[in-house]
């Protein structure tokens, strides 16, 4: 059966503690790198920038995650779960334009999902340098992720009861070496005051530039609400008290510590320099650990975003497995791989944790402005005040763009990197979703109601060869009554198929994470049969074995009997066969479409390439399949019609 499981809603000490090691990884390992790049990307060393710098940081953790992520988008959940891809599913208007800003936000939030790990890894590894100043870094760090993402197949079941004490180990760490320092120069918890940030950004020079390493304390807050589904809303709020004031007292604690050596700032990375000499060693392997869990969080996520968007016909289908019986926990070898070569080539080609900072944030500032477009479709269908969807827009856009234009100037010294993997992204889902709606279109449905003596009549004749007792069809019409007319062609034109009972599934994937339920109508008593199978768009797709399951329910209930009807089989007892029928629509050259849908299909063939078979997808029975080619036929009028000669043609 799937393995889905109920998830960790209420609030509790487990909970909380379980929350801060899959919710906060992201968010959590910032220190390692943001106030480091801040200080790399400046062109001045003063106390300006070191109060102007804090007090922007102290106010995107404020806006951007707190009030927007935590305070209001958490509340934009779909029976529970979060993320771009639930905030798609709960718009229930959906129209191109919403479809598009989902692609770009989900195709920027999997690029993000390629640096993370390399920049969280690295810049905890360097700290290795402190002790052996001559430490190859690179290696190692290959090795760590090379480890991490070779156990993916296994499932993080065991590792992942020690994400969370680790983690309260790691923040806790934080606001121990912060308050350190803090407790030396309280002042320079001044910076809180806004106008330290309204200052810096309009007078220091190169703000803009700095602002996209500023960004980097909240690059998780988007990771954040995606594993919403996994904790719940309430425990995420309270550990974020927590998780916020240890960040917090550790960026002030670099900050004190760097007022006091601004001559030295340029030369060491403030989160270490402010670690005792006897604690570095341990400190470091915190810090390691503490991101391999960041980089399993991201991980984790990626094949999350894939799973759904699969669901939702917004990307090809892949294998998908489930490792575990943790909630929402899948594995996606393609995704898995993928990450691993990809995550590779950034910390090789960057080299070191300073040069990857340039890279990172471009993609990510990205999703946070489509998650906000997309909140306001969604505020605009629970008939919110439009007067506060315009303010919410007004705020989080202008505070986001400003963010977007800081980290373009990082294009080319990485950013491309990001920008080119959610481009990829971007056209894999584009051609998939939108050359799935040009062949629907073309679709054509029947009223089989209006003749079922048909099917009776090919059942009982006995003049064409029975292909199978039970011959089973995967039908899209979601009316009952409805039929599509490329099955009728299959079953009464293309090789008539006599069976004893017609079979038509349907699968009705839905909006809501979790649905897994069935309904039967039996169309013509014992001889046609139509499923409907109802399932969340988290849910897996084995339809074979559902389907089973439904036989088997219908035969304890007496509504069909599964024993073969060949009399010599019959006295045995022997079950009855099943055969499937998997329709595999083809557009061919005789039809002429417009030049953008040409595109479209041209690239949906392309990335059909990387989809699995609907026999695979649906977890059919392989040996039991036949698979038939039909053409996707287009009305198109003829511009001139051949002629006829009525005349012999000389030899």
């Amino acid at each position: 059966m799937n393995k889905q499981h109920t998830g960790i809603g209420k609030v509790s000490a487990a909970g909380l503690i379980i929350t801060l090691g899959i919710v906060f990884g992201d968010l959590g390992t910032s220190p390692l790198y943001t106030i480091k790049a801040i200080i790399n990307a400046s062109t001045e060393y003063n106390e300006f920038l070191i109060f102007g710098a804090l007090s922007c940081v102290f106010w995107t953790l404020t806006l951007q995650t707190t009030v927007k992520y935590v305070i209001i988008t958490l509340r934009a959940d779909n029976h529970g779960e979060g993320g771009i891809f639930a905030l798609f599913a709960l718009i229930r208007r959906k129209n191109n334009w919403v479809a598009i800003i989902t692609m770009i936000g989900g195709s920027a939030l999997l690029a993000d999902g390629v640096i993370t790990p390399a920049i969280t890894v690295t810049s905890a590894v360097e700290g290795l340098r402190l002790i052996h100043p001559n430490i190859p870094v690179v290696p190692v760090v290959i090795t760590i992720l090379s480890g991490l993402f070779f156990f993916q197949q296994f499932g993080t079941g065991f590792m992942g009861k020690v994400f969370g004490p680790v983690m309260l180990i790691w923040f806790s760490m934080l606001a121990v070496l912060g308050m350190s320092y803090l407790i030396q120069d309280p002042g320079v918890l001044a910076a809180i005051n806004p106008m330290y940030a309204i200052r810096f950004i309009s007078t220091f020079p190169n703000a803009v530039v700095l602002l996209g390493a500023v960004f980097l304390a909240t690059t998780g807050a988007e990771a954040l609400y995606s594993d919403l589904g996994h904790c719940g809303i309430k425990n995420i709020r309270i550990s974020w008290i927590f998780v916020k004031t240890a960040l917090l007292i550790n960026y002030f604690g670099q900050g004190a510590f760097l007022i006091h050596h601004l001559d030295t700032m340029t030369s060491t990375n403030p989160f270490y320099a402010i670690m005792p000499q006897w604690f570095i060693l341990p400190g470091v392997f915190i810090a390691t650990a503490a991101s391999v869990i960041a980089s399993q969080a991201l991980i984790s996520g990626s094949y999350t975003i894939i799973s759904e968007a699969v669901s939702l016909n917004i990307w090809p289908k892949v294998r998908i497995s489930y490792p575990t019986d943790i909630k929402g926990q899948v594995y996606i070898p393609f995704v898995n791989w993928f990450l691993w070569i990809a995550c590779t080539f950034v910390v090789i080609y960057f080299g070191e944790s300073s040069r990857m900072e340039a890279a990172y944030g471009l993609s990510i500032t990205i999703t946070m402005i489509m998650t906000t477009l997309l909140l306001s479709f969604h505020l605009r269908l629970r008939r919110v005040n439009p007067f506060l969807i315009v303010l919410m827009l007004m705020v989080f856009l202008s505070i986001e763009g400003t963010f977007l234009y800081a980290n373009l100037h990082k294009f080319s010294n990485g950013g491309w990197l990001t920008i080119a993997l959610a481009f990829a992204f971007f056209l894999v889902m584009y051609g998939w979703y939108f050359g799935r709606k040009i062949k629907n279109q073309y679709i054509s449905f029947v009223n089989f109601k209006k003749d079922p003596d048909i099917f009776k009549a090919l059942s009982n004749d006995s003049s064409v060869a029975k292909i199978a007792t039970n011959l089973v069809y995967i039908t899209k019409a979601n009316r009952v009554d409805q039929i599509e007319s490329k099955i009728m062609y299959s079953i009464f034109n293309k090789h008539p198929k006599r069976a004893s009972t017609y079979w038509f599934l349907h699968i009705d994937s839905l909006e809501t994470p979790n649905t897994f339920e069935y309904v039967v109508h039996h169309m013509i008593p014992g001889v046609l049969i139509k499923v409907d199978f109802r399932l969340g768009f988290k849910i897996e797709r084995k339809i074979n074995l559902y389907f089973k399951e439904v036989i088997e329910d219908l035969v304890k209930s007496g509504e069909v009997s599964m024993v073969s009807q060949y009399e010599s089989l019959k006295a045995h007892a022997i079950p009855a066969d099943f055969l499937y029928v998997n329709l595999d629509r083809i557009l061919i050259s005789d039809y002429k479409l417009p030049p953008l849908k040409i595109f479209i299909m041209t690239l949906h063939n392309f990335v059909r390439r990387l989809s699995i078979t609907d026999v695979k997808a649906l977890g059919l029975d392989s040996s039991n399949v036949i698979e038939e080619k039909v053409p996707i036929v287009i009305d198109q009028q003829i511009k001139k019609r051949i002629i006829r000669v009525n005349k012999d043609l000389p030899i």
